[in-house]
């Protein structure tokens, strides 16, 4: 490898992105998608493309991103991924595929009747995020006169919107990031006061957290089902468990979401997409050392 372009936008996380990769000692580019064609031979990319604010598609990117694969590279978090974690509905469908745990999931078109999902409900952006034009239902009443709201919306009238079951949680969800399979990062999130969603956007505080072993299982099995190498996989606790409520294909992350106190988050996350094998030998010899 000759070195390291995160495609995307100038961001904290992909800024962080690009600096550990060179406190691993690889040379690092943080470029828009389209500069990033121009990579060298051997380089590889890091898709890092968002949705839009607009709620109603992706950035700019994947097209770039899939040329860049089509003509040999190595891309992680190739565009088909990202499309896949990106929409709601596209999320939702590859995990009912694979068999992996969600809220019961519909699709809400335009000037159509509500979908059969008993309330309360939550209904949401096919591609949004920071908890932007996310409304609960208690009733469905509520929920018809939401959708007929969103009529005046127009990424509503493009793609109509995701209708999910409520899963009770007092607020309260668990976001992991995974690369390339394995779990690297954590972070719990708790509503902020009288908000039930835990967006950060919205006030919600974040705390660290260390996922259980079955928290740990469905976030991989999540980010498998999109095919995504470096993504953050957001679980609800539910009786028996948790449930996926999505993956985020160009996850936000800080620091704080080292899993140990003195783990640098973005430096393991990029060892584990970059050198496959390296951490599990050491966590292997670790283990092994333990038991001597």
């Amino acid at each position: 490898m000759t070195s390291l372009v995160v495609a995307g936008r100038l961001s904290p996380a992909n800024v962080g992105l690009r600096d550990a990769a060179e406190r691993l000692g690889v040379r690092a580019r943080l470029l828009p998608p389209d500069l990033a064609a121009r990579r060298r031979h051997g380089d590889v990319v890091l898709g890092r493309v968002d949705v839009l604010p607009t709620l109603d598609g992706v950035e700019p990117g994947l097209d770039a991103l899939q040329r860049i694969e089509q003509e040999g590279s190595l891309v992680l978090n190739r565009a088909s991924a990202l499309r896949c974690a990106h929409d709601k509905l596209a999320t939702a469908r590859a995990l009912a595929r694979s068999g992996v745990a969600q809220p019961a999931t519909a699709h809400a078109r335009p000037g159509a009747s509500p979908p059969a999902i008993e309330p309360p409900v939550v209904v949401k952006p096919r591609f949004g995020s920071w908890g932007r034009e996310v409304v609960r239902c208690e009733t469905r009443r509520e929920l018809r006169r939401t959708l007929d709201a969103l009529e005046r919306r127009p990424w509503f009238r493009r793609q109509g919107a995701l209708v999910q079951s409520l899963v009770p949680t007092e607020g309260e969800d668990l976001r992991v990031l995974v690369a390339c399979g394995t779990v690297v990062g954590a972070i719990a999130r708790s509503a902020a006061p009288g908000e039930w969603r835990t967006n950060v956007a919205l006030g919600a505080r974040r705390r660290p957290a260390l996922p259980s072993p079955r928290a740990r299982a469905l976030a991989i099995a999540a980010a498998a089902a999109v095919g995504g190498d470096l993504v953050g996989v957001d679980l609800l606790p539910v009786e028996d468990g948790y449930v996926v409520l999505e993956v985020n294909g160009c996850v936000d992350f800080t620091p704080e979401y080292g899993i140990d106190d003195d783990d640098d988050v973005f430096a393991t996350a990029l060892a584990t997409l970059l050198f496959p094998g390296v951490r599990e030998l050491a966590e292997l010899a670790a283990h092994s050392h333990d038991e001597l």
